[in-house]
């Protein structure tokens, strides 16, 4: 039976949201991503012909692309649905290519968001292909395909199979090395502070911190500049209040989610990696199943977006609901303009809820966990987006005694606005109350706490400053962060120590090779510069040829260099200190894909190997004979377990001390607290005091 409209979009969840919407005049078919890409085993661009690609159908895809054309036959119409981004447009030209379709046909169908009347009202004006959103993301595949297959086999000849460079990947890398080149360099000067308690009368104590001489900001650069405040004041002699200052303090709340904004976020708050919160997005964009009436809804808008904006529909919706359930005042009459980032497309909206009414705890039921966090999280984002400033009484005192000055600050909340929703993990703020102080009272010095500091290096990258280092410098964009990110670990060239970024040998002799041949590809400036060029052909400003041509020609120049100039790396295998268990020969410590392992150094005649692990001194509390070490899960979260494992198949998310409980002899462990480290009983029956 002949199909009136074939629809394809590139998932399954995608489609069968989509059906429901359409109705049984419409087939809905996914086809899995792309179709058609570049060769594998080739470079497969035509450099002497205008960079012509060859494009070829995916390994694997046949029975979809079979399948693809089988329905088109049988269709009256057919409609390209795919993601309203470059990477859609180019799929929805690679599919009509396939089918035989004219890029010209009125058969694109873009939408938003996946809900009933956004999806209804785009198949009322179908457009035809963008060939400029194809032509850009055309020249970011070829330029890749250029650098990645020009640059990898001279990385596998002269370093390590296995290896590649790519534009943004060897930015991010260059980041994180930079970084700890600081961290190395960095030297540590000393500062101190000296705080002090007050009270007034026999009211509550109060904190506050010395601040000068007579007016003047005065800063402590070691225990002689403290002890000289310190024989300044007169113990016995109260301090006077100089002034105090009296202020109305506003707090504005943030902009809905970009990319960049939720995957920092939801990494810092939800310690999510950059890929898990994309791929939880992608989830909740394509249609969850609500039951009931609704069926299958799509729950968020497009979640690849560097804009702020939000479309009216959605701030009304917004308005009514705050109205409804908080009151009034606190829904923004007038809202901040948002300012987009410098080079933001503003292809799209905001990530936002499909309907701010479908509240996270309506939905609890019919969520993961994962999911329901991250749509919370964003849920609450746009709606405090929405809402009326948190307001502040702010006081500042200055309390002074023979010229010495110490200032006191304390804060209230006089009205909670967006807070009430929302708060962001980088900005939250508790009470300070001060008591009642007027000019000229006297307060009694009760005591100071001199302390000593140093200044601390830069910190190490997380996934969520990455991200934003890689945005502010204007390198990539939305779609290439969670995969950059990816690619630069499994290759092995930083490694996550906590939650932070270090390189690897490895990593740091590739950034090498690479910022000494190939500078203008670790160059940021001319990394961003071309991004904005990708943006200049989406816009048909550029020609995507020539911006490929004024990339490649300098770049081929380097490469012609680089494979006369670079010489063969050996990466020396370290000894081990220990011999084989099989064969006798010594022991040594190689490089691997995933990292450092043991190998003996007969391989490969003896193909003996062992992790590298790491003893934390403690005896396995369950066998008595075996070490507790230190071990990584799959996702990289550490564990402790015995050293004798299988035989022994001890393990504990926390670390064992080697003290048993004093109240029921079940050992002990280490977890961490707010504050500081505790040693506790599993069981719950003792606990120590917090450790900082």
């Amino acid at each position: 039976m002949a199909t009136k409209n074939l629809v394809i979009v590139e998932s399954p969840a995608k489609a069968k949201t989509i059906e429901k919407y359409l109705g049984r005049n419409y087939k809905v078919v996914a086809s899995l991503g792309h179709v058609r890409d570049l060769p594998k085993s080739q470079m497969g661009i035509d450099i002497e012909n205008d960079y012509e690609p060859r494009y070829i159908s995916i390994r694997g895809k046949g029975d979809v692309i079979k399948g693809l054309k089988s329905a088109a036959k049988k269709a009256d119409h057919i409609y390209l649905a795919a993601d309203p981004d470059r990477e859609g447009e180019a799929i929805a030209w690679h599919v009509s290519h396939l089918l035989n379709l004219s890029p010209e046909d009125n058969n694109r169908v873009v939408f938003n968001e996946i809900t009933k009347d956004a999806v209804k009202n785009a198949f009322k004006t179908p457009r035809s292909i963008d060939m400029n959103l194809v032509d850009a993301q055309q020249a970011r595949r070829i330029l890749d395909r250029l650098v990645g297959y020009s640059i990898s086999p001279i990385l596998w000849a002269k370093v390590k199979k296995g290896l590649s460079a790519g534009r943004v990947q060897s930015i991010a890398l260059k980041l994180v090395i930079d970084r700890e080149k600081a961290i190395n360099a960095f030297v540590p000067e000393e500062y101190w502070s000296l705080a002090a308690e007050f009270q007034k009368g026999r009211g509550k104590k109060f904190a506050a911190n010395f601040y000068g001489f007579d007016g003047k900001k005065q800063p402590l650069a070691d225990n002689n500049a403290v002890q000289a405040v310190l024989s300044k004041v007169d113990k016995d002699k109260p301090f006077a209040v100089q002034n105090v200052t009296k202020k109305e303090r506003k707090r504005f709340p943030a902009a809905p989610f970009t990319t960049s904004s939720l995957q920092q976020e939801a990494n810092r708050r939800l310690n999510y990696k950059t890929r898990k919160t994309m791929m939880i997005a992608q989830q909740l964009y394509e249609g969850i199943n609500l039951g009931g009436k609704e069926g299958t809804v799509g729950l968020i808008t497009y979640m690849r977006t560097d804009s702020t904006r939000i479309s009216s529909v959605a701030k009304h919706e917004a308005a009514t609901y705050l109205h409804e359930t908080l009151g009034e005042e606190y829904a923004a009459t007038k809202l901040r303009k948002t300012k987009n980032p410098e080079g933001a497309q503003d292809a799209h909206e905001a990530i936002r809820p499909s309907s701010v009414m479908r509240t996270p705890d309506s939905l609890k039921d019919v969520l993961t966990r994962d999911q329901f966090r991250l749509y919370q999280l964003i849920w609450s984002r746009f709606v405090a987006s929405q809402m009326t400033p948190a307001v502040f009484d702010t006081v500042t005192v200055n309390l002074e005694q023979n010229g010495v000055i110490f200032r006191a600050n304390g804060s209230q909340m006089k009205f909670a606005g967006f807070t009430k929703i929302y708060q962001s993990a980088t900005d939250e703020s508790k009470d300070n109350r001060l008591p009642k102080l007027e000019v000229g009272d006297d307060v009694k010095l009760v005591k100071t706490d001199p302390q000593q500091h140093f200044t601390q290096p830069p910190a190490r990258y997380t996934e969520a400053s990455l991200v934003k280092a890689l945005e502010e410098n204007g390198v990539g964009r939305p779609s290439t962060y969670a995969p950059t990110i990816d690619t630069i670990q499994k290759r092995y060239y930083v490694k996550l120590n906590g939650k932070s970024f270090e390189p690897t040998e490895l990593g740091e002799i590739v950034d090498k090779i690479i910022e000494e041949f190939f500078p203008d590809i670790v160059n940021i400036d001319f990394t961003a510069k071309l991004e904005d060029e990708l943006d200049g052909i989406e816009a048909a400003k550029e020609n995507w040829v020539d911006v490929v041509d004024r990339y490649y020609k300098p770049f081929a120049q380097e490469l012609d260099k680089a494979e006369k100039g670079i010489e063969k790396i050996q990466i020396k295998d370290e000894p081990a200190g220990f011999d084989c268990d099989i064969c006798g020969a010594p022991m040594v410590i190689k490089m691997g894909r995933f990292g450092k392992f043991y190998a003996c150094s007969r391989f490969p005649d003896c193909r003996n190997t062992k992790a590298i692990v790491k003893e934390i001194g403690v005896v396995c509390p369950k066998c008595g004979e075996g070490q507790v070490i230190e071990r990584k899960s799959k996702r990289n979260r550490i564990f402790y377990g015995c050293s004798r494992f299988p035989d022994c198949d001890f393990v504990s998310w926390d670390k064992p001390v080697g003290r048993d409980c004093p109240v029921d002899g079940h050992y002990l462990v280490e977890k961490k607290v707010k504050g500081g480290r505790q040693v506790i009983c599993p069981n719950g029956d003792y606990e120590e005091q917090v450790q900082k």
